[in-house]
């Protein structure tokens, strides 16, 4: 009986293509505030397949600069806006014979929140243009490129889900930001008042933002200026938010 060969030798002679190996990339539903609107970023496919569409950002895995999934959404995230996001979140897995006409394909879905003041877009060589887009138009209209109208969707209700008992919000402000900025933008996400008082008891008992010590002034009587505190951004309330009271 011939021993067996050791681990070591066993991968040096391992062919990764002696088995069928799918497309592999990431893509991402970037969102934003702005306007009073929540945005999606979308970029414009310059070249085949699904030439002249519009699309999620994303791409291909880099085996030689990525050594994760992460790596692979912070790079195409940073190529195509010039952010590394403070807010990035893997959502679900795709993956069929059909979702891409160049053959069976997999991808990771990942959603990223990104305050509107900090950005400058950036269009990358497979790329024709990149644009902000109100999200209540691209979800009317069924035309993004391969299956990118139901990555978005379910990425859309993972955030919508997670607004209502997280802190996820303040990742789309600026810096410094009212208490009525911060229930504004939660406002928007879940497309629905939220009771006033109630939401400010439970943001400020639960110590995720500090004051600068400054006040904004405007036609409006001043307000306080907050921050987020450390670890302020994914903070986990121990209830859902509470709607208007009747």
């Amino acid at each position: 009986m011939t021993s067996p060969v050791s681990e070591t030798t066993y991968l040096k002679s391992y062919n990764i293509h002696d088995f069928d190996v799918p497309l592999t990339s990431v893509d991402m539903a970037i969102f934003t505030v702005h306007e009073d609107r929540l945005k999606v970023l979308l970029t414009k496919r310059a070249h085949h397949p699904e030439m002249g569409k519009w699309a999620l950002p994303g791409g291909f895995i880099d085996q030689i600069k990525d050594h994760s999934l992460s790596d692979t959404a912070r790079r195409k995230l940073k190529e195509k806006t010039g952010v590394d996001t403070p807010y990035l979140e893997q959502v679900e897995t795709f993956g069929s014979a059909k979702r891409d006409p160049r053959g069976w394909s997999v991808t990771v879905a990942y959603l990223a929140l990104l305050p509107y003041e900090s950005i400058t877009l950036a269009i990358g060589e497979n790329t024709e243009s990149v644009i902000w887009v109100n999200l209540d138009e691209v979800e009317q209209n069924d035309t993004l490129a391969f299956d990118h109208n139901s990555i978005l969707s379910i990425c859309h209700e993972r955030l919508k889900a997670k607004v209502q008992y997280t802190s996820l919000p303040v990742n789309l402000l600026p810096e410094a930001f009212t208490l009525t900025e911060l229930q504004n933008i939660f406002e928007i996400i879940l497309g629905k008042p939220t009771e006033k008082k109630s939401f400010r008891r439970r943001i400020l008992d639960a110590n995720i933002l500090e004051e600068t010590g400054d006040m904004k002034t405007g036609s409006n009587r001043p307000a306080k200026l907050y921050r987020v505190s450390e670890n302020g951004e994914k903070h986990v309330f121990n209830r859902i938010i509470e709607g208007p009271r009747v």
